[in-house]
């Protein structure tokens, strides 16, 4: 068994006035010089395009702005993240937030991509579609108008033996529901994960 570690980071705080912060990830001490930087261009664009989303869906003047994030996954070489971005406006009704997530494999030095969990020619939208409908089922999950299928590049990141498959704020749900998050165990996608990727790592028991 490979012994691997924890990635290393510090949190940088980036400030537009009291009303204005962000902060954000910053990883360091990674042998691989490119896949750093590549995580680290990465992240400060995430945080970046979150920014500009707010300021892009409403005309009217910023009057609060917050930028978050969490580690939600840093073993067995798996590094995943989720990036929050909550933004009150002049005279809104209420403020407005929005999640996104980067998920890197560290011992492929690359970005993951959702079908890059998965064996090629997988159905593994329609798998994760048929469990997300037996929660919402389950759950009782009230919703804006029928869940069919999620899309191919649908927002993700990785917890430990978990996927978890979320959508925005009014995608799904309405506003007072939250964010619609769906765990699924990796034990339940086993036959079609990539053994040797992130979700087959995780998924190891020693």
């Amino acid at each position: 068994m490979t012994v691997t570690f924890p990635a290393q980071m510090r949190t940088l705080k980036v400030s537009n006035g009291p009303d204005q912060q962000f902060f954000y990830p910053r990883v360091i001490g990674i042998r691989n010089t490119r896949l750093e930087q590549l995580i680290n261009r990465s992240i400060v664009g995430q945080t970046q395009q979150l920014i500009n989303l707010q300021v892009n869906q409403s005309p009217s003047t910023v009057v609060e702005m917050l930028g978050t994030y969490e580690v939600k996954n840093n073993q067995r070489d798996v590094l995943s993240f989720s990036f929050s971005n909550y933004t009150y406006h002049h005279q809104a009704a209420h403020g407005m937030t929005y999640i996104k997530s980067l998920t890197f494999d560290l011992k492929q030095g690359k970005r993951v991509r959702l079908k890059d969990l998965f064996k090629p020619d997988s159905d593994y939208i329609n798998r994760i579609s048929s469990l997300i409908q037996s929660q919402i089922t389950e759950r009782e999950i009230p919703l804006l108008e029928e869940f069919t299928t999620i899309k191919p590049d649908q927002d993700f990141y990785l917890a430990d033996k978990t996927l978890v498959i979320y959508f925005q704020l009014y995608d799904l749900t309405p506003y007072v529901f939250g964010f619609p998050m769906f765990p699924l165990s990796v034990y339940d996608l086993q036959d079609i994960i990539v053994e040797d990727g992130p979700l087959g790592r995780l998924a190891q028991n020693n």
